[in-house]
């Protein structure tokens, strides 16, 4: 019971640490759940993704970020952007 405890506490700090960079505080309260130490570490090490700049795709009109090649909708390649 103490084991369970632990790993949910260690999967909430994973997942918030995850929300406060912008990313899925699911996966990654599952990950910290899973991973106990390793997760939240792994979350810290992640980018940033709230300060990423984003592009809409010409075909389907989604928005993506700046740094992805493929559109995650449609699936068309996407060129490269340049800053400017």
């Amino acid at each position: 019971m103490e084991l369970l405890v632990i790993l949910f506490f260690f999967g909430m700090s994973a997942g918030a640490v995850a929300k406060i960079k912008g990313s899925s505080f699911v996966l990654w309260f599952l990950i910290g759940f899973c991973l106990p130490f390793f997760g939240t570490l792994a979350a810290l090490l992640t980018r940033n993704e709230r300060g990423v700049d984003v592009r809409a795709c010409e075909e389907c009109g989604n928005v993506v970020p700046i740094h992805d090649q493929v559109c995650r909708r449609c699936g068309r390649d996407l060129d490269y952007a340049p800053s400017g």
